[in-house]
């Protein structure tokens, strides 16, 4: 879903006072060229020799400990949850095979994680390359595995094999227990170092019989230095979300952190219907245009094939793909070949059935034919070819002829069968192309040539000088009260202020031609430059960082989430490339004599107050000791003095407005000092879930939203 990170911008030009200019004086720059060149070659070009010693030949696991980037994306939370997918993977790739009907995943005690199936157990015996166990050879050695040939697995999500030998590089400890011919094997590692042999006992009468893996390990601080703590409602997404690609498996999920038994969580998944009740789940919240939705499960030349796909009322698709279970989150050629058959057999199933009499001179398009359209593909194969350790888009181009190959042979047939869901998809396509064309006539209006340009600029938008939109920022400001403080304290050489006044228009449910009658967002489209629509071009944003500053109560958090609606739906690759921030202003201004503090929540507040009351009790009462005792009425005034200094004046911040240009600089808008939350996507599905029942027409969704989470609701006035 959309998030927010704390995003340091201290990279961004300052605002500098102003100062005298100085002007370089050449020949003491012509005698530092020189003294420059004078210098030691050594210091300045590295050693001369160049030889066999010079080059660094790292070992075993040593390059996943010195470049962990590059094996799990990052060392943050991403990286450190990547961890389980990549021992998980392993684990459903045991259960593509068929061999697997079981996972446990469990949380435990300091930051343990253990992933355990009924698969056939990782082989321990002697590796004929390695000469070693084969358990230990998979576990310690890059690219081992049963991926690479063999009859290991016809399909799996490991590309590169790496996924175990990586999570055992990166942690402490991992213990490996294995279950095979009624023995169990065992073998312990620490920061990817072998702890000893492999140990073999006999399994007692209740494990006869029994196989499988189970892979324990907990995260290397050293290496995951943000947290090593495991977030159980991204673990849960990530494991459902998988549980509908291998349908007929059992994924449990056990929280087992707490010793009160009575914290501990456990969630079970079970999905008979596989992809097509992932596609049921999407659509929970949205109101379907057909109940019975397409499904296709098919295996050509040894590609398995499984799509289900069902029209809603929304006008945005989703569209959720998948190479051997693994979320390909910028598609690849099964998307491709999808979207290229999908186009072609609804034009022609709607000439055929004389639902539109006449298409030689204009079909529906693509996007006509995906409006509302809830998707999620599934290819199983046996040579991924995958773009980069990370795997976001498939490449193999055999596939995009396959698919588009069933998905043209199974749609008509489905059409064929089912004549009324044909022709409500089509009526669909029919209402989304003359929206298409009413669209385009209001952008052809508002988006006239020149206004992306730097010409037209709406009026209330002031500008920066820079021309780089590289080292430019816009900040939309709700009022123009909070914009005149903005545009007065602002450094104008590189930020821009865009007030809008009152609420947007909400933009979930409306299309772009509705959408740009609104003056608010049309001023935000030109000033933004980048276009809309078909015309959308992001490589020509005015501005680097896009930065949401409202006010801290209910109207400011309401106006936040309109726009970021409008980002989330027509400016996904804005909020993706990282442009979008929310600024944080404070919410009180602390003041105790000659002290003062801006905080930022309510438990900072209360944190200031107590350490400042603490220092003057302590130093009244040092004052006192060390004093003589003063006559009666000076002690009063002293006493008195002493606690009108005590006390603290608490401003709160309702509105930007009520900060001067100075304040909200300091605070707010500086680069040096200021604090924003930078807006990322983690789910495509779940954050279209949220944004469909916060700003949709669900209302009973919406309510039992807001009463679910009312509790979490801090500084709400009311």
């Amino acid at each position: 879903m959309a998030k927010t990170t704390k995003k340091s911008t201290k990279n961004a030009p300052v605002k500098k006072k102003p100062s005298a200019v100085k002007k370089e004086d050449s020949s003491a720059s012509d005698k530092n060229s020189a003294a420059k060149k004078s210098e030691s070659p050594k210091s300045m070009k590295g050693s001369a020799s160049y030889d066999a010693a010079d080059i660094t030949v790292l070992k075993g696991l040593e390059p996943v400990r010195k470049r962990p980037g590059m094996y799990i994306g990052g060392t943050g939370k991403d990286g450190l949850h990547h961890l389980i997918w990549e021992v998980v993977d392993n684990s459903f790739d045991e259960a593509m095979a068929g061999y697997a009907t079981t996972i446990t995943v469990t949380l435990l005690p300091n930051n343990w994680i253990s992933v355990e199936d009924d698969g056939r157990g990782i082989p321990v015996a002697k590796h004929p390359a390695t000469k070693k166990s084969t358990l230990e050879t998979v576990l310690t050695t890059l690219h081992a595995g049963g991926k690479f040939g063999g009859d290991g697995y016809k399909v799996s999500g490991g590309l590169h094999g790496v996924g175990v030998s990586v999570v055992n590089a990166l942690s402490t400890d991992l213990k490996a227990e294995v279950w095979r011919e009624d023995k169990l094997h065992t073998q312990e590692f620490a920061r990817g170092t072998r702890q000893g042999d492999v140990k073999a006992t006999k399994v007692d009468k209740a494990e006869k019989g029994k196989t499988g893996t189970r892979i324990s390990f907990r995260p290397d601080e050293e290496i995951f230095t943000e947290t090593i703590d495991f977030d159980w409602k991204v673990i849960i997404d990530h494991l459902r979300q998988q549980a509908y690609l291998t349908k007929g498996v059992r994924l449990k999920i056990r929280d087992e952190r707490s010793e009160n038994v009575e914290e501990q969580k456990e969630h079970s998944f079970y999905f008979e219907g596989g992809i097509r009740s992932y596609v049921a789940y999407l659509n929970r919240n949205d109101k379907p245009l057909h109940t019975r939705p397409f499904y296709v499960e098919e295996e050509v030349d040894n590609v398995l094939v499984e799509i289900a796909l069902q029209y809603t009322e929304d006008i945005k698709p989703l569209e959720i793909t998948f190479a051997n279970n693994i979320h390909t989150t910028e598609g690849g050629t099964h998307l491709v070949g999808f979207r290229t058959a999908l186009t072609r057999t609804i034009n022609a199933y709607a000439q055929k059935s004389g639902i539109i009499k006449d298409l030689k001179k204009e079909g529906l398009t693509g996007d006509d034919v995906r409006e509302g359209i809830t998707l999620v593909i599934s290819v199983k194969i046996q040579e991924p070819q995958f773009e980069g350790q990370t795997k976001a888009k498939l490449g193999n181009p055999e596939v995009r002829s396959i698919v588009n190959s069933v998905v043209g042979r199974k749609l008509t047939e489905f059409f064929e069968e089912h004549p009324n869901e044909g022709k409500t998809i089509v009526g669909k396509c029919l209402i989304a192309a003359k929206a298409r064309k009413a669209a385009k006539a209001a952008k052809d209006t508002v988006l006239r040539k020149g206004a992306l340009d730097g010409f037209a600029l709406p009026g209330k938008l002031a500008d920066c000088s820079e021309k780089d939109p590289a080292k430019c920022e816009l900040y939309i400001v709700e009022g123009d009260s909070a914009g005149g403080s903005a545009k007065q304290g602002r450094d104008r050489s590189f930020q821009a202020i865009l007030p809008l006044r009152g609420k947007i228009l909400n933009v979930e449910r409306a299309r772009i031609d509705k959408m740009l009658s609104s003056k608010e967002v049309k001023a935000l489209v030109i000033a933004l430059g980048a276009g809309i629509g078909e015309e959308l071009d992001i490589s020509k944003l005015r501005y680097d960082r896009i930065i949401i500053m409202t006010d801290a109560d209910v109207d400011g958090a309401h106006i936040r989430t309109l726009l970021l609606t409008l980002f989330y739906r027509y400016y996904p690759k804005i909020v993706e490339e990282g442009h979008l921030y929310i600024a944080q202003p404070p919410l009180y201004q602390l003041t105790s004599g000659s002290k003062m503090e801006y905080v930022y929540n309510e438990s900072d507040k209360e944190r200031v107050i107590a350490e400042w009351e603490k220092e003057a009790a302590a130093k009244k009462k040092g004052k006192k000791a060390a004093e003589p005792e003063p006559e009666q009425t000076e002690e009063g005034a002293e006493g008195e003095e002493g606690l009108r200094k005590s006390r603290v004046n608490i401003q709160r911040y309702k509105g930007l407005g009520e900060m001067n240009p100075s304040q909200l600089w300091e605070t707010t808008m500086d680069p040096e000092t200021r604090s924003m939350l930078q807006v990322t996507v983690e789910d495509a599905g779940r954050a279209n879930d949220v944004f469909e029942t916060l700003m949709g027409d669900d209302v009973p969704s919406r309510r039992k939203f807001i009463q679910t989470h009312a509790k979490d609701v801090k500084n709400l006035d009311v």
